[in-house]
Parts: C-alpha cells; sequence; structure tokens
C-alpha cells in the first residue's frame, strides 16, 4: 500500500506537515526527504523489514522523523513514553516479534487495571480510524491539530499518523502546559482548528480563561468518563466540544458524539460492551472477531452510546451493584470538588464499602459530611460513599485515565 508520506509529499510538497512548539516547522516535501534518510540509516545499521524498532518520544520533533522513516522502510515501530522507568522501558524493548504480518506499530496499554500489555496496529488499521474520524468530525483542508498529549499514547500518535493520512499540519507541543495551549487556542493567526484533550486539560484550560477559541472547530475529548457540568461549562464558554470513546485496541476512537465510527458494530453482552470493525487490532479479538472493551455500555433513547463504567471496577455493596463513574460524576458536580476517584473497599457489613477520595478546588472547603448529603440528593443511597477522603491530586496515567487500583 502506499505510503501516506510520501502521497502527502506528492500532493501538498510546501504545506507544513509537523509545526513543533520549539519554532521549528518541516513541509511534507522536507519531512519525506528526511525521513527517507532516517529509513537508510536503518538499512544501513542492518534493521530488516519487519522487526521492531522502539522509539523514545523524549524530542518529538525528532521522533516524527524516525516514525515515519520506520514506516517508510517497514519496520515495526515500538513508541516509549521516555517518563517510563528504565525497567518499563526496558520490557517493551524486549517485546516479541508481532505473531503476524502488516503490523505498524505496537501499542501499550495505559495499564490502569492491570499490567500494560502490546497491542498490534496494521497500517490498515490506522487508516480505517482516519477515515471514520474524518467523517465523525468532518475535514478541513487547512487542518491544524494540536497534540499536547505523548506520542507514545495512542491519541497523541494518532493525530500524527492521521494529520500524514490527511496531508494537513500537526501542531506538536513537546509537552502540556496550560498557559501555552490557552494562547494557541485563542490565538487566530495559529489557526488551530481542532485539539485532542482529556478532562483535566479542559478543566484547567476553562480555569484558566478560555473562552470562544477563533478557529477551534472542534476539541475533542476523551481518555475517561467526562462529568455533565464539565461538558456545561465548556458550552458556556463557546468551546465546541466532541466527547469521544476509544482505546488502545481501536486506533484511539470507537464513537464520537455516542456514535461508532464508520465500519464499527457495537454489540452488549451481559452489559459489557463488545466491537468489531477495520480498525481494530486483530491481536484483541476474542474467537467470534469481537473486541471485549471491558466497559459496560448501553445505548440511550437516541442510539447513542453511553459508557456507565469498567466491568472491571465495579462495586457490589450489600448485593447492589455500583459503577465507580456514575459516582464520580456525581461528586465532581459539586463546586469545591476538581476531581474525584471512587472504589470498593472491603467491609465485614457491606462486602464492599463505596469509598471516595476527591481533590478540592484551590480555596474551596467541603466536609466529607456535605458531599455525602450532595451524592445522596443525588443518587441511590446504596451508591452514596460510606467515606470520603481527601487528597491533594489522584493517580492519573499520562492520558488522563484514573489509576483506580492505586487508590
Amino acid at each position: 500500500m502506499q505510503n501516506w508520506l510520501e502521497r502527502a509529499a506528492l500532493v501538498h510538497p510546501e504545506r507544513i506537515a509537523i509545526d513543533h512548539d520549539s519554532g521549528a516547522q518541516l513541509s511534507y516535501q522536507t519531512l519525506l526527504q528526511r525521513a527517507r534518510g532516517s529509513a537508510a540509516g536503518l538499512r544501513a545499521g542492518g534493521i530488516m523489514a519487519g522487526e521492531r524498532l522502539t522509539l523514545r518520544d523524549d524530542d518529538r520533533l525528532e521522533f516524527a522523523v524516525a516514525l515515519h522513516g520506520a514506516l517508510i522502510h517497514g519496520a515495526v515501530c515500538v513508541p516509549i513514553d521516555a517518563r517510563l522507568s528504565a525497567e518499563e522501558q526496558a520490557r517493551r524493548e524486549r517485546g516479541e516479534r508481532p505473531p503476524y504480518e502488516g503490523v505498524a506499530t505496537v501499542m501499550y496499554t495505559s495499564g490502569t487495571t492491570s499490567a500494560p500489555k502490546p497491542v498490534y496496529l496494521t497500517a490498515r488499521n490506522w487508516e480505517a480510524n482516519a477515515v471514520g474520524s474524518a467523517l465523525a468530525l468532518g475535514l478541513d483542508l487547512n487542518e491544524r491539530w494540536l497534540c499536547v498529549m505523548p506520542l507514545a499514547h495512542v491519541g497523541g500518535l494518532s493525530i500524527l499518523l492521521r494529520s500524514a493520512f490527511y496531508g494537513t499540519t500537526a501542531v506538536i507541543h513537546q509537552r502540556y502546559e496550560t498557559d501555552a495551549v490557552l494562547a494557541e487556542l485563542m490565538s487566530r493567526e495559529r489557526g488551530i482548528t481542532l485539539v485532542s484533550l482529556v478532562p483535566t486539560m479542559l478543566a484547567r484550560l476553562l480555569d484558566a480563561g478560555l473562552e470562544n477559541p477563533p478557529t477551534l472547530r472542534w476539541g475533542l475529548l476523551g481518555g475517561g468518563p467526562t462529568p455533565t457540568g464539565l461538558l456545561a461549562r465548556a458550552q458556556d464558554a463557546g468551546v465546541p466540544v466532541a466527547p469521544t470513546f476509544g482505546m488502545t485496541e481501536s486506533c484511539s476512537q470507537i464513537a464520537t458524539f455516542g456514535i461508532p465510527l464508520h465500519g464499527l458494530e457495537l454489540g452488549f453482552e451481559d452489559g459489557e460492551l463488545i466491537v468489531r470493525g477495520p480498525n481494530i487490532a486483530r491481536s484483541a479479538l476474542d474467537p467470534d472477531g469481537w473486541l471485549r472493551t471491558g466497559d459496560l455500555g448501553e445505548l440511550d433513547d437516541a442510539g447513542r452510546l453511553r459508557i456507565v463504567g469498567r466491568k472491571a471496577d465495579t462495586i457490589v455493596s450489600g448485593g447492589e451493584n455500583v459503577a465507580p463513574a456514575e459516582v464520580e460524576a456525581v461528586l465532581v458536580e459539586h463546586p469545591a470538588v476538581a476531581d474525584a476517584g471512587v472504589f470498593g473497599r472491603e467491609d465485614p457489613e457491606w462486602g464492599e464499602a463505596v469509598v471516595a477520595t476527591v481533590v478540592l478546588r484551590d480555596g474551596a472547603g467541603a466536609t466529607s459530611a456535605e458531599l455525602q448529603a450532595f451524592a445522596a440528593e443525588r443518587l441511590a443511597r446504596f451508591k452514596v460513599p460510606k467515606q470520603i477522603g481527601f487528597a491533594s491530586e489522584l493517580p492519573r496515567t499520562v492520558s488522563g485515565k484514573l489509576l483506580r487500583r492505586e487508590l
């Protein structure tokens, strides 16, 4: 199949492919030249097509060049987050060669409920994702997609690869900084049309004054449950938000606005969402061809997907099932609460007791009793936390997912 970068350089040679926050810019023609040089270096170094090649994302501009060079050469790219410990990086470097042909990237899951596992994604998977995303969000030929997430994470890498597939511009920041992202989004000259965020990032941007960004078409919001109050705040501030649900195994997107991406089929088994389609990693499918997401979901009256929580996170308290995400969504509606994490604790009376840890907003105050009373007005009694503790922050992955097992 034709390499995306080669096609983009043929059609739009002078268009900016990568716009890095260091001030460096690479046109498609220049990026292709550098990527070909990188591919030649791999050949000279004895790296064979189909071999694994680990790529650290500590310099995201050079990472982009190396990634495209590896794809041109036919190596299997294994992006590595430079912030991982030496042992975590070594485990990824020691990984096995993919079990089937055509694999382009090996991504690792975030490991929120278990150890991170490899996910083998082909170029076909990524193409299907790019097409589905464009149909869901629309496509501006002058698209400038702001990437503030690690390129070793599927949410960040998908921006880089989609942009090459479309022949549009990826605006890459070396790291997330609220003031820098706010300045990008509020600048008409910078022309940011899309940005991918997790809920915590969006909340910080709104707190910092994000309002009516002049060129933004959509802020893609994923990486964890989105509080209803946050969506309302964004709407009041004139920030167009596109809630999305996805996984590493799906090249990042499964549904946007609750609507499955083109070509995807959804199903449910005992409340668990199952998915199949062209952007799903073959290695993640069960014998019947479905990806078992581990997420509890349902369709609303309009037929849109709603995620209730993680199957593995379900708390059984007094014989009743409690989805932590539902309780968290209520707690963060309280004006004093910035973040919340809910989990089950062994209890001799209830089997498991619903327990919460919350982070209060700067300068705000609330007691455990006040938050319990607030929750009791909005939830069934068995869902109200028996105990609420306080912390300065909650353990989260770089993509914003709560590390519930560390609570």
